[in-house]
């Protein structure tokens, strides 16, 4: 089954249904919520002090004075030291932090999909984590999620690359199949110390994505999916594209292939020797963004339990957390 989406501008956050088969993408030119109160009353990891690296160094979509500037002020208030890296990764330079945070990497321009790591970084990365390090990698769709799957493949997780849909699960009035709740009492939100919290960590109720893509990993024990998609999730991923510009509006129009996504999830923990990852298949669940229109998404979206979750998978990842 082949489906056409739109896409107006550089970056979508809502889809609304045109017409059977076809779904059209909005550019919000969306900005970080600089009003949102990322104070952390009972801060738990200022006794750990970890090192975090946020990635600005592979094209990313997001930047820790972007749209993760509200996850960086958190995580920060938290406890963490975070510095920005704009350099290919190494092994001397991640011997010098504790959490590395990789947002939406993006191939070179002309090819946003290729891959955003070379196989060197990859494996450097690889190597770090099973000596101990700490992995929070996130990518978002199409083309973020094929961008990054050589790096995630290291750990064994697989990418959709594409946009995964959930009608019946996504927020109610929406109009965005891909505005997914993630919810206790529905069970696609898994038993895991990120989400059931403990050592002053607040347990997780409901995490909300904002149109991302899908992930599968290794069978458990390996990996922990944490976001499970229901069986009536699709996943779309593009098969060709057509893009047209006029004047100063550029449009792209991606013909899908449709698949069940019943299986998979979007968002998963790993043990991976020594050292820990989690996964997620979206990125504005960690920002706290407001649309051009003023709507609020990301943690400061009302009903929705993300900026819990943004603190426990970081206290989790600093093993502050544990199993």
């Amino acid at each position: 089954m082949r489906r056409t989406l739109l896409i107006l501008g550089c970056c979508s956050v809502a889809a609304v249904a045109l017409a059977a088969g076809a779904f059209m993408m909005f550019a919000h030119e969306p900005g970080a919520d600089l009003s949102y109160d990322t104070r952390v009353e009972a801060p738990v990891l200022g006794e750990r002090r970890p090192r975090v690296t946020f990635d600005q160094g592979h094209h990313n979509i997001h930047s820790a004075r972007g749209r993760y500037r509200p996850f960086v002020s958190l995580i920060r208030n938290d406890g963490c030291r975070v510095t920005s890296s704009s350099g290919p990764f190494s092994s001397r330079d991640l011997a010098a932090t504790d959490i590395l945070v990789v947002v939406n990497a993006q191939g070179p321009e002309g090819d946003r999909a290729a891959p955003a790591f070379t196989p060197a970084e990859c494996d450097a990365v690889r190597d770090w984590v099973h000596a101990g390090g700490a992995l929070l990698l996130v990518a978002d769709h199409h083309p973020c999620g094929e961008a990054a799957a050589p790096l995630a493949s290291r750990f064994g997780i697989e990418m959709s690359g594409g946009w995964t849909d959930d009608e019946p699960n996504a927020r109610p009035n929406s109009g965005d199949p891909g505005q997914i709740l993630f919810t206790r009492a529905s069970g696609r939100l898994a038993e895991h110390p990120i989400t059931m919290g403990g050592k002053g960590s607040a347990p997780v109720g409901t995490v909300e994505t904002f149109t991302g893509q899908s992930l599968k990993g290794a069978p458990a024990p390996a990996s922990t999916p944490l976001l499970v998609l229901a069986d009536s999730a699709m996943d779309r991923v593009p098969s060709g594209s057509k893009t047209v510009t006029e004047g100063s509006t550029v449009t792209t129009t991606f013909e899908t292939i449709d698949t069940s996504a019943a299986g998979r999830c979007q968002g998963l923990a790993v043990r991976f020797g020594s050292g820990r990852v989690v996964v997620l298949g979206e990125a504005a669940m960690l920002t706290a963004q407001l649309s051009s229109g003023g709507t609020p998404f990301g943690m400061n979206a009302p009903d929705n339990d993300n900026r819990r979750f943004a603190l426990n998978v970081v206290r989790w990842l600093a093993a502050e957390l544990d199993d």
